[in-house]
């Protein structure tokens, strides 16, 4: 297996897991992988009125998690997330970019709406 493939490979196995994790702290998981010409959302949930647009990253160790995240990928997600927005949302639902980042014998940290003004 080519390392592209190992790396999409790991971060299915980790969309996965963020997704599992969202769903025990209460969060509908309504789409996977959405993919738009501004960019990728890996996961779209909702709880109650809030819907967020996810980022996931899974790293071989948790000090390489600091690293991972950073305000070019985060406005990437913004832009996916305004282009599709309106298929996932309704009128008076709030919107936000979380993050989920994960490491082997971590537990998941999740960072809800990451992307404050």
């Amino acid at each position: 297996m080519s390392s592209r493939a190992q790396r999409e490979a790991k971060g299915r196995r980790g969309e996965t897991l963020a997704a599992w994790y969202l769903r025990l702290k209460g969060w509908r998981i309504l789409a996977r992988r959405v993919k738009t010409p501004r960019g990728e959302i890996d996961l779209i949930a909702r709880r109650g009125k809030v819907v967020a647009f996810v980022e996931v990253k899974w790293r071989a160790t948790a000090a390489e998690l600091d690293h991972s995240i950073d305000a070019y990928r985060l406005r990437r997600v913004l832009a996916a997330a305004e282009a599709v927005g309106h298929r996932y949302a309704k009128a008076g639902d709030q919107q936000q970019i979380d993050v989920v980042l994960l490491a082997p014998g971590r537990f998941p940290r999740h960072m809800a709406n990451a992307l404050m003004p």
